[in-house]
């Protein structure tokens, strides 16, 4: 995900590392000595609104479904290279599925098929409901 100085997004999009920030720090939970006094989990944050990269449609879109400032973090290894290499790979998850355009649905007519079995159904159902009613003077 992350190849020399660019973490690639999508088709398009390589966000240089020099605009994504993380840190490191203490995982949570039992361990012992080594969870507690090693800086493993790693969050990585990537700032949409001062990012140089993105093109205008790209931060609009992200701004208004992500915020400003895009979050990921990974404490599942005990190794922070590997847990800063986890969190850009879902930091890019989280950009690309924000910066998704959904296509536009077409509706669709009923099938003709449809129509006529819908039509059945509320009558049906219509003479079902009549012959609960007591019977009135012109039956």
């Amino acid at each position: 995900m992350a190849g020399d100085d660019f973490l690639h997004v999508q088709r398009g999009l390589d966000l240089p590392l020099s605009e994504i920030s993380w840190r490191a720090t203490t995982s949570g939970g039992p361990g012992g000595q080594h969870a507690n006094r090693t800086l493993s989990r790693v969050e990585v944050q990537f700032d949409v609104a001062a990012s140089q990269t993105l093109g205008p449609r790209q931060r609009t879109r992200l701004l208004e479904r992500m915020g400003p400032v895009v979050r990921a973090s990974s404490s599942e290894s005990r190794s922070q290279a590997r847990n800063r290499e986890l969190a850009l790979q879902r930091l890019a998850t989280k950009l690309s599925a924000g910066l998704r355009v959904q296509p536009a649905r077409a509706p669709t007519t009923p099938t003709k098929g449809s129509q006529v079995r819908r039509v059945d159904a509320k009558k049906r159902r219509s003479a079902i409901k009549k012959r609960r009613r007591p019977p009135g003077e012109d039956d």
